[in-house]
């Protein structure tokens, strides 16, 4: 009774020490500064894009695409998909896809430093010197920052949305049903830049030439596709006291005796104490026919028992027990006893039986067995 109350007493100070460390490192721990890759959505850095998001969010209906662009929606509505700064490398096919997207009726608005082999996009290193003025579409000039070295080459049915001393800053492009609208400026939609100079109603005029409320900002560009939803679902304390439950759950299981895992039973167990012997006798001899040899062992097994229970003698012949078996008690009649032995002596005779004489008397032997032995 000692030893049980002293077992309980520790588990439950363990329990409490569990709790207590938890505690602490939670009141204690002070996380570093989360670092985030440029021109993300969720990221609140200078070089993030959280701040257009959230204001856009508020004036439009907006939402984060992370899936592949295979998965594009081509029906419905007309969308604005936002490409800020593509980080990964993305193959032909891919590109392909987002054309598709255009060939179906939405505009893909695309921020990049040089864009060039992106959607067909074209550019070419400019010979850019000090900040000059900024032309939109109507010819009026504009403020802004362009840090590119780069400008865009426009083609014949293009039109030139932005543009400097030094080239093409901003086009639109038809493309199927849709359209595409290209910048090289993607520090304009930073938190630190966006309400700098006019690049904010610059940013705004370029996502109104979708012509549409519904816009989608692309995080697959940045290889935010592979982000565990677990992470978004839960915050961090809640996945760290699941994981502590667990494993106070399994010292729990373990001071109770459970055990995990497969039983293994010793193998001098289970051929001693089986019929794992008796099995594969009878495969070998399933295997070989030989239908004849069994049903002997089988009709000679029945006569000593029939020996053992009513002492009825070994030696004699099946032919020669009919007068010895009706004076017991069997479902059989005499007439019917006196066929079924000649028969089965018949059948012993053979050289060779066939399965289903096998069957058809190892059946008849298994009932008369259960007779004797009841």
């Amino acid at each position: 009774m000692m030893k049980l109350q002293f077992k309980g007493n520790t588990w439950i100070w363990l329990i409490v020490l569990i709790i207590l460390f938890s505690i602490f490192s939670y009141v204690s721990f002070t996380p570093k500064p989360e670092p985030y890759p440029s021109y993300v959505t969720e990221s609140p850095s200078p070089t993030g894009i959280k701040a257009i998001y959230t204001y856009l969010k508020k004036e439009m209906d907006v939402s984060i695409w992370a899936k592949t662009p295979d998965l594009l929606p081509k029906s419905g509505g007309k969308q604005v998909l936002i490409m800020v700064e593509p980080s990964i490398q993305m193959k032909d096919e891919e590109w392909q896809k987002y054309i598709a997207y255009m060939e179906a009726g939405h505009t893909i608005l695309l921020f990049a430093d040089n864009p060039n082999g992106m959607l067909d996009i074209k550019t070419k290193s400019a010979n850019v010197g000090k900040a000059s003025e900024i032309y939109d579409k109507n010819h009026q000039v504009v403020k802004g920052r362009v840090d590119s070295q780069y400008r865009l080459i426009p083609d014949i049915q293009d039109q030139i949305l932005l543009s400097d001393s030094a080239g093409v800053i901003a086009l639109k492009r038809s493309v199927g049903k849709g359209q595409l609208v290209s910048a090289v400026t993607p520090e304009w939609l930073t938190n630190g830049n966006i309400l700098k100079d006019d690049h904010l109603p610059l940013v705004l005029q370029l996502i109104k030439e979708g012509k549409t409320k519904t816009c989608l900002f692309d995080e697959y560009i940045h290889g935010q596709q592979s982000a565990s939803a677990l992470v978004y679902v839960y915050p961090k304390w809640f996945l760290l006291f699941i994981l502590q439950g667990i494993l106070l759950a399994i010292l729990w299981l373990w001071s109770k005796g459970k055990r995990f895992g497969p039983i293994y039973i010793p193998r001098e167990e289970s051929v001693r104490f089986s019929d794992e012997g008796i099995q594969a006798i009878a495969a070998w001899y399933t295997r070989g026919r030989r239908y004849h040899d069994s049903l002997s062992i089988q009709a000679d097994y029945v006569k000593m028992r029939l020996h053992e229970r009513m002492s009825i003698p070994y030696s004699r012949q099946w032919t020669e027990l009919a007068d010895y078996l009706k004076q017991k008690q069997f479902q059989m009649t005499t007439d019917e006893m006196k066929r079924f032995l000649n028969g089965l002596a018949a059948i012993l005779n053979k050289e060779k039986i066939t399965k289903q004489e096998y069957l058809v008397w190892s059946r008849k032997l298994e009932q008369l067995l259960k007779e004797v032995e009841a």
